[in-house]
Formats: C-alpha cells, sequence, structure tokens
C-alpha cells in the first residue's frame, strides 16, 4: 500500500493510488484507444452495476477467494474522486450486508483456514469504507447513517480476541474511522460515544505500532473540549494515563504527543488528576511536554495552558522541592528529584516573557521557597565535594555549550536563579524581599564559572540586574559590600555598573556612556 503524507487534524488515511482495472474505463485492455466519451461513460456504468451485482451476489453464496477479488476490485474502483462521488447508496448497503455477514461469520467461526479468508474480506471491506470517506462528506453521512460505525466497532472489538493474525484487519478498520470522522462533527461524536474508553484504551495497548499510532490519530481527530474534561473523570483517566505513558516510551509517536499538548494541557481538572496518578518519571514526560511547548513562545487557543494549572505547577514545586536535595548524597538519582527539576524548567519557562502567567511573581511563598532552596543547595556544594559543588570540568561539555554529563543536578543552581530573577522583574516587592532574605550576596557568591551549571554567571547578571533595576535600597547593599571574594564583579559590567573599593568597602556606580 502506498501512503501519502498526512497533516494534523485535516489528515486523511493513505489512499491507494490507481491500479488494477484504473476503474476499468481508463486504458482497459482490450478497450479501444479512440472510444469516445459517452462510450466510455456507458462503459464504467455497466462496470458499476455489475460490481454492486457481484457484491450482493456475496450474500448468497459459500465465501471464496472470487468474492475478496471482486472486493478488491470495488476498493480499487473508490481511488476515484468520480467514481467515489457517483456510488449509490444500494452498493453501499450490500457492503454493509458483506460486513455483518463476516462479523456473524467470524463469530462462530471454527476452522482458521475459513477465519483467514473472512479476516482479508473484512480488511477489505475496511479498505472500500476508508477509501469511500476520502474528500467526500457525502459519503461520510451515507456510511454513518446506514449503520457502519457500530458495525465496524463490534468488528474492531472482536479482531482483538481473534488467535490468527488480524492485524491488517484491525489497521484498515482503524483508518475507516479516521477517515470517517476527519471535518465531521456527528461521525466524530458517534465515533466517541461507541469507542470510550474502553475500545480506545484497548487498542493503544496493542502490540503493532500502527495500530497505536492509527488509533491515536482518530482520537485526535475526535477530541473537544468537552470530550477532554470527560477524560478528566476518575472512571476514564486510565486512558489519558495510557496516552502519557505512550508519550514517554514512544516519543516518536507524533500523535499521541499532539493530543497532550494540544488538549490535555488546556484542562486543569486532567493535568491535576493525571499528575495525582502518575509516577515521577511519567510527571516528567508531562512536565518536558509542558516545557518545550512553552519555549516555542507561541501558544495559541489550541493547548492553551490555564492559569490554574501554573497555579498547580508551583504548589506542587513548593511541596516537593526538598526532594532534590538528596542528590547530595551521591545515590543514585531519585524520580522524585527528577520531578522537582523538571517543575522548576517549567516554572522558568512560564515566568519567561508569558505574560499570562506572570501572575506568578504574587505566588504565595514560591520566591522565598526558591531563595531558601537555592541557600540549601549552595550550602551542601560548599560542605563536601558533591552534585551541588562548582566545578570546573569541561571535559564533558559539546562544543554548542551543552553538558553531556548525566548528573540530573545540572544547571539545577542556574535555574534557581533564572527563576528568581524573573519573579522580580519590574516588581518592588520581591526586589525587597530578596534583599531581606540575604538573597542577593547569595546569588553574587554564585557569579563564578561552573561546569555544574552552564550560563549560571549569564543568569546571576540578569537575576541582579533586576534585582537592581528602580531599586536604591538594594543598589545601596551591593555597594556597601565589603570585599571577600564573593563574585566575579566584572560581570556587573554587563549591567551597566562598575564596582569600585574605598575604605575597604565596594562602591557601585555607573558605567559612563562614553567610557
Amino acid at each position: 500500500m502506498q501512503e501519502i503524507s498526512v497533516k494534523q487534524s485535516n489528515m486523511l488515511w493513505p489512499r491507494l493510488h490507481f491500479g488494477l482495472s484504473q476503474w476499468h474505463a481508463r486504458k482497459s485492455p482490450g478497450r479501444p484507444a479512440h472510444l469516445s466519451d459517452a462510450a466510455n461513460m456507458a462503459a464504467s456504468t455497466d462496470s458499476r452495476m455489475s460490481m454492486q451485482t457481484v457484491i450482493a451476489d456475496i450474500l448468497n453464496e459459500k465465501l471464496c477467494p472470487g468474492h475478496l477479488q471482486a472486493l478488491k476490485t470495488f476498493t480499487a474502483s473508490l481511488r476515484d474522486q468520480e467514481y467515489r462521488d457517483a456510488v449509490q447508496g444500494e452498493a453501499f448497503c450490500s457492503l454493509l450486508k458483506v460486513l455483518s455477514r463476516l462479523l456473524d461469520e467470524l463469530q462462530d467461526a471454527s476452522d482458521e483456514e475459513d477465519q483467514g479468508l473472512q479476516l482479508q474480506m473484512t480488511a477489505e471491506c475496511f479498505r472500500g469504507q476508508r477509501n469511500a470517506c476520502v474528500q467526500s462528506t457525502r459519503n461520510q453521512g451515507l456510511l454513518r447513517e446506514l449503520g457502519f460505525i457500530e458495525v465496524s466497532i463490534k468488528l474492531l472489538r472482536l479482531l482483538q480476541t481473534i488467535t490468527v493474525e488480524s492485524t491488517d484487519a484491525l489497521r484498515c478498520g482503524i483508518q475507516f474511522l479516521g477517515n470517517l470522522a476527519v471535518g465531521n462533527q456527528v461521525c466524530k461524536d458517534d465515533i466517541w460515544q461507541l469507542s470510550f474508553p474502553n475500545l480506545f484504551q484497548q487498542l493503544l495497548s496493542a502490540d503493532d505500532e500502527k495500530v497505536v499510532s492509527y488509533t491515536a490519530m482518530v482520537l485526535h481527530t475526535c477530541l473537544d473540549e468537552a470530550k477532554v474534561e470527560q477524560l478528566a473523570e476518575p472512571n476514564n483517566i486510565d486512558l489519558a494515563l495510557r496516552v502519557m505513558e505512550l508519550c514517554r516510551t514512544q516519543p516518536d509517536l507524533d500523535w499521541t504527543v499532539l493530543i497532550a499538548t494540544q488538549h490535555f494541557v488546556s484542562s486543569s481538572s486532567l493535568v491535576e488528576n493525571m499528575y495525582t496518578g502518575m509516577s515521577h518519571l511519567e510527571r516528567v514526560t508531562l512536565l518536558e511536554l509542558l516545557s518545550a511547548q512553552l519555549g516555542e513562545g507561541d501558544l495559541k487557543e489550541d493547548g492553551a495552558i490555564p492559569p490554574s494549572v501554573a497555579r498547580f505547577l508551583a504548589c506542587c514545586f513548593q511541596k516537593g522541592c526538598a526532594a532534590v536535595l538528596t542528590l547530595a548524597s551521591g545515590s543514585a538519582s531519585n524520580d522524585e528529584a527528577l520531578t522537582v527539576i523538571s517543575l522548576l524548567d517549567v516554572l522558568c519557562e512560564m515566568t519567561s516573557d508569558h505574560r499570562q502567567f506572570m501572575f506568578l511573581q504574587d505566588h504565595p511563598d514560591l520566591l522565598s521557597t526558591t531563595v531558601e532552596l537555592l541557600e540549601q543547595v549552595h550550602a551542601l556544594g560548599k560542605a563536601s565535594k558533591n552534585v551541588f559543588s562548582t566545578a570546573q570540568n569541561f571535559s564533558s561539555f559539546s562544543p554548542d555549550g551543552d553538558s553531556s554529563s548525566s548528573s540530573p543536578s545540572i544547571s539545577f543552581k542556574a535555574h534557581l536563579i533564572r527563576l528568581i530573577g524573573n519573579l522580580c522583574h519590574n516588581n518592588t516587592d520581591n526586589q525587597n524581599k530578596v534583599r531581606e532574605l540575604d538573597g542577593i550576596p547569595l546569588i553574587l557568591d554564585n557569579c563564578n564559572i561552573d561546569s555544574n551549571n552552564p550560563f549560571i554567571i549569564q543568569w546571576s547578571v540578569f537575576a541582579i540586574r533586576n534585582l537592581l533595576e528602580h531599586n536604591k535600597e538594594n543598589q545601596e547593599l551591593v555597594a556597601a559590600l565589603e570585599h571577600g571574594g564573593v563574585a566575579d564583579y566584572s560581570a556587573l559590567k554587563e549591567l551597566g555598573f562598575q564596582v569600585e573599593e574605598r575604605d575597604g568597602s565596594l562602591l557601585l556606580k555607573p558605567v559612563r556612556k562614553d567610557s
């Protein structure tokens, strides 16, 4: 089967290119090339009528390979848009009867040889249904009204219980549902009603990668705001968790990532219920997807992250942040610490040039928690040699500056300082709070090259700039600091300040523009 490319929610399942009889009327062997259009039309009409007759005959005879070939010819004809648009409802009625007969016989089958033929014919029926729906709202409506959705879903449930190879039929049946749903809200709702949540859950747990991928496409196509809220209900949360598990174990499966980023994150109730039911590694996956989405800087209405999700994640960080301190023991990194690190990354992204999340500057105790955590990890790093200690080992860095170290604590201190800087941007109350918490000398003490924290100097400079901007008290504090080697003050020049030593103290002065 030759496939065509597909794109997001407008995608259509692969449709076959011309083959076999080339819709009978086109360059068929023995047909004169000079045949008039009228003659071609008559010939193609005859072939349609005979095809409908053949399909109808399948209902009255014992199934045989000839019937399979007849279905293949009909399926091939449906590749052509002109033919699809001209097919009468009677042909689809006959096809539905064939599909229903196959359902009955597969339920009662005892001979695997007969079952093999039935499965091939089932797959071919599904292919015909799939092809019929390509760019055809008319055929989508016809197939829905005739009852194809109910019979097809019953077959999909049955196919999962059959021991004989049924993967091809499963794939084609799911593809049919995908083509039926594209651009057709009524069909989406019917498929959802008959498949949610159990059938989706079962198919997403199948061993076949294409079955899983096609199912994820159908789920993505059907989802809307109301359906996402259904997913958030306790009885249905397992389906959402399965999607997130696939995001973690099969990151190249685009459909599950799209489901998570375009639908899941827009529901605070779903995010909270999923987060509660997830393992720490699954939480990390969710947070990494959130962080990546925020980093793109293009938060459209679809997939927009509501403020309540930001508040929830801030509370999770505050509640669990102490877990990261266990990394100083040198034992294997624990999963809870990884979750804290990922939460910090998300909060940094949320408070970085995203106005809709700047209310986090006023989130109770978030700033003080972050300053206190920085103080704790900095003290641990000085007390003994551990992952929080300053290091000068650059052998593990790639040319682009990214560390290849496996330590999860890489850049943790730098990101704490980044968050402090974000929370203090144009916020006098937070500037003052950091000063009261002795956070300014703490940040300056981290203004040193550290291979465990790439770009920590840049983030420290950024934070100090936000702390000093329009804040005379903070500027005076830095100017009055006693010279104790607490920082590389040359970095402050990037802020537009210079530091001079006078009478044993440091004086902070603006750099003249002409100097």
